[in-house]
């Protein structure tokens, strides 16, 4: 371990906090002594630049730097109301970015904090991983029931394609599946939905479903009646995409699920032996 991280384990991880919700967040006051700025105007001025560096980077200020109050005693057993300030990790980035440099104090929360958020971003980037591909395999599973149901309501193979091919048209503004793979460069045999972003996958999912449940429930037979209420599920979903301002056909492909797949798996099996305390194998 480096003298970096030591400092760090040693300073900014022991004054953090976790509130209620298991969400971790640091005090502006404290962050302040550590940080070994004197008078709290000074700190405030750094402050004020990190917000505006939360501002134009997009996000909402409220959400990293949390006004909050509490009391400190000032002798005699009074005590008086001061203001202080809730920070997220990215907040507390954001100050020490903002910071003077030429104290040391801050080229160490520098390293530390620009080191701990890339760590966040890889958690946060693997979570994104495992739920696509997730929702990959409920979207595989419900296909699968439909195929079922449908083969035991007299479809065949072929039928079967055609229905699914006629509900991606209908969810996809009337590009067929094979217009798709051509729009989002999915080569060969390459599945289109091991293509797509989690929420169109997640459209598929829920279309499919609708019209598992309502097969059964309506007993339809033939690839007629069942090609007819995959395309009305596949329409009242788009449409519920369309009020929300998202038009399947437009949004760009993603990596292909098999190999985020296969990624998730040596990453997964290099943090098991990582746990173990074995070195991670090369290659």
């Amino acid at each position: 371990m480096s003298d970096i991280e030591k400092y760090s384990d040693a300073t900014f991880e022991s004054i953090k906090h976790t509130n209620a919700d298991g969400q971790e967040y640091w005090l502006a006051r404290e962050l302040q002594a550590v940080l070994e700025y004197t008078q709290w105007r000074r700190f405030s001025e750094v402050i004020e630049r990190a917000k505006e560096s939360c501002k134009n980077s997009g996000y909402s200020v409220e959400d990293h730097f949390a006004n909050v109050g509490k009391m400190v005693a000032i002798g005699s057993g009074a005590e008086r109301k001061v203001d202080d300030l809730m920070l997220s990790r990215y907040a507390c980035y954001l100050i020490v970015q903002n910071g003077d440099p030429r104290k040391e104090e801050i080229a160490f929360a520098q390293s530390y904090f620009a080191l701990q958020t890339r760590k966040q971003e890889l958690i946060e980037e693997r979570m994104r991983a495992l739920a696509r591909i997730a929702i990959r395999g409920q979207l595989t599973e419900a296909e699968k029931e439909l195929s079922r149901i449908a083969y035991e309501r007299g479809v065949d193979g072929a039928g079967f394609a055609r229905i699914r091919s006629k509900g991606d048209a209908a969810l996809f503004g009337g590009h067929t599946t094979a217009d798709m793979k051509k729009r989002l460069g999915v080569k060969g045999s390459r599945p289109l939905a091991d293509h797509l972003p989690s929420v169109t996958l997640a459209a598929k999912q829920l279309a499919t479903e609708m019209t598992n449940h309502n097969v059964e429930g309506k007993d339809l037979h033939g690839e007629r009646p069942i090609a007819e209420e995959h395309v009305q599920n596949n329409v009242g979903v788009r449409d519920l995409l369309g009020r929300r301002g998202i038009r399947p056909e437009e949004l760009p492909p993603e990596e292909d699920v098999r190999r985020l797949e296969r990624r998730v798996t040596v990453e997964t099996r290099r943090l098991e032996q990582e746990a173990r305390g074995f070195p991670a194998s090369k290659g």
